[in-house]
């Protein structure tokens, strides 16, 4: 008798927990809370030129632009009197996280499409490319890979730098001494105050961080890629598909649009909103392609 009891009360409690767990991977329809409410929620973080708080506390930058008009198309394809945007602020930590609860239904900022990031998150068609590399002291002379053999390299947790920089550092047996801290700027400032040799992250990040630093002549960018060039993508849930076809149909219009150089060129080639600085980065021949005809591309 009281094995069947046992037996009963263990089939109840795995029901229970394979019911939970179920729940818990199950995507959110987005598509169909945003007609419900009429609000798409943001991610936004604190990586200029894609997204920052300006002067003014405004949520700004180039993937907020991109975002804001995927908005308005969004509004005109799923035949919406109104869409409004919410914005919530998120961390490379936590990005995920804030996608699985529906926190937020799409990540506008600057992350990279991986194949080990996909196993988390699908990407929108995308919006960038980049290289890693890293910045160091210029005092130091460092500019190729070999030159930090030995020393300490800063990484921001949740990133898929974390896993770039181990990888390059057995396959060249460089004895790197990886420091993964908290957030960009933390990274950025263990180079500041000398107590990490680099600062591994996306160049054109971190040609921001260095035009934005009090001194920015002190520092330099390596010659050398620790990366080749890369897509970067807004996040969407894994699995929430009709959502991400949308998504991706809205880009798709706004890519080809002609106002979409413009848009670039505000972000990367005028004054940055609240940042008096300006980065000078030209449209690349890579980018110019894929915005002329928007395909699925994949870092690896």
């Amino acid at each position: 008798m009281r094995r069947s009891l046992l037996l009963g009360w263990c089939s109840l409690l795995v029901m229970m927990s394979g019911g939970e767990a179920a729940h818990a991977t199950t995507p959110i329809d987005s598509l169909e809370r945003i007609e419900a409410t009429g609000v798409l929620r943001v991610g936004y973080g604190d990586t200029a030129p894609f997204s920052y708080l300006d002067n003014q506390g405004n949520v700004v930058g180039y993937s907020i632009d991109i975002c804001q008009r995927l908005a308005k198309q969004l509004q005109v394809q799923l035949d919406l009197p109104s869409l409004e945007i919410a914005y919530v602020y998120r961390t490379p930590s936590n990005r995920v996280q804030l996608l699985n609860s529906g926190d937020i239904d799409i990540e506008c900022n600057a992350s990279t499409n991986t194949q080990q990031r996909r196993q988390s998150a699908q990407f929108a068609l995308s919006h960038f490319f980049v290289s890693v590399r890293y910045v160091a002291l210029k005092e130091n002379g460092f500019t190729a890979l070999e030159d930090l053999a030995g020393r300490s390299v800063s990484v921001a947790r949740g990133t898929v730098n974390v896993s770039q920089i181990n990888q390059v550092n057995r396959e060249r047996q460089l004895n790197l001494s990886v420091v993964p801290v908290g957030t960009l700027q933390e990274a950025f400032d263990l180079v500041a105050d000398g107590r990490v040799a680099a600062f591994a992250m996306d160049d054109i990040l971190l040609s921001t961080m260095i035009a934005e630093s009090d001194h920015p002549d002190a520092y330099a960018l390596s010659e050398e890629a620790i990366t080749s060039i890369e897509p970067l993508g807004f996040l969407m849930q894994l699995g929430d598909d009709a959502f991400a076809a949308e998504v991706n149909k809205a880009l798709e219009h706004i890519y080809t649009s002609p106002e979409m150089p413009l848009l670039y060129e505000r972000w990367f080639q005028q004054p940055l909103p609240g940042k008096d600085i300006t980065l000078n980065v030209p449209m690349s021949a890579v980018l110019a392609e894929h915005f002329a005809t928007p395909r699925e591309i994949n870092a690896d």
